[in-house]
């Protein structure tokens, strides 16, 4: 979808998908101008991906050219090459029809046969792969390198916005950060303290914080805004991450839409 910022002007193409059906506030990386996304602009842009969609979709007429391409072509193949019937061969051989000897079962390769035991194993590894990286916890990178990651927590991080206040009237420079977390497991969960990092341009830490919980524990689809605050931010620093302070990691990384800023 194309959002635009209401102060300068400047135009974004983001991924539906990123804002949510909730809607989301965004920052604009042009004049840092923060706004919010309603879910009726996020219903709207659904529907005009859904319509070129179908635009794009093949007719019914490209489908019947399609296949009488195909039968044509099929039909040439078997035309030509119908060999002449072994009843017939044998009555003008004057020899006797021979019985063919029965024929096994093609035995499988062992390539193809681990193919086959990796295609029944794979669903079940996926669909379970909470319990697996539970027993194994190695094969979470397994996981997050396929485009699966697991959240053992049952909480993420979303919805992150950072800004800076800069220093005036004898009052220090102040790093402002919000967000919100969000209970995915089925039953509820505690909810421990955060951990910020500010980080300068090649990915090191400058300086590290404690932010409290907003709440002792969240239920599945609860939600809860957590605020900070870091009085003289660093002034190298150009982004930050988010993590729970122990256990496994949900982070929140640093983009132009406000999931994260520069402080």
């Amino acid at each position: 979808m194309l959002i635009t910022c209401p102060t300068c002007a400047s135009s974004y193409r983001v991924e539906t998908g990123r804002v949510g059906m909730e809607g989301r506030s965004v920052r604009c990386a042009a004049c840092r101008e923060t706004w919010f996304i309603t879910p009726a602009e996020v219903l709207a842009a659904h529907a005009e991906e859904l319509a070129e969609a179908e635009a794009d979709a093949p007719t019914a007429a490209d489908w019947q050219e399609a296949s009488a391409a195909v039968r044509e072509a099929v039909g040439a193949d078997v035309v030509e090459n119908v060999p002449p019937a072994p009843a017939a061969k044998a009555r003008r051989g004057g020899a006797k029809p021979r019985r063919t000897a029965r024929r096994g079962l093609p035995r499988l390769s062992p390539a193809l046969a681990a193919g086959l035991v990796l295609a029944a194993v794979l669903p079940l590894a996926c669909l379970a792969r909470t319990a697996v990286v539970q027993a194994v916890p190695q094969s979470a990178a397994l996981y997050a390198g396929i485009g699966l990651p697991v959240n053992l927590r049952g909480l993420e991080i979303r919805d992150v916005v950072a800004f800076r206040n800069p220093a005036e009237a004898g009052r220090p420079a102040e790093l402002v950060l919000e967000g919100d977390l969000v209970g995915l497991a089925r039953g509820t969960v505690p909810v421990p303290p955060l951990t910020v990092e500010v980080l300068d341009a090649g990915g090191l830490t400058l300086r590290s914080f404690a932010v409290a919980p907003p709440r002792a524990a969240l239920g599945q689809g609860e939600r809860a805004r957590f605020h900070a605050n870091l009085t003289d931010p660093p002034a190298q620093g150009r982004g930050l991450q988010i993590r729970f302070a122990a256990g496994p990691a949900a982070r929140a990384s640093a983009s132009a839409m406000g999931k994260s800023a520069q402080p």
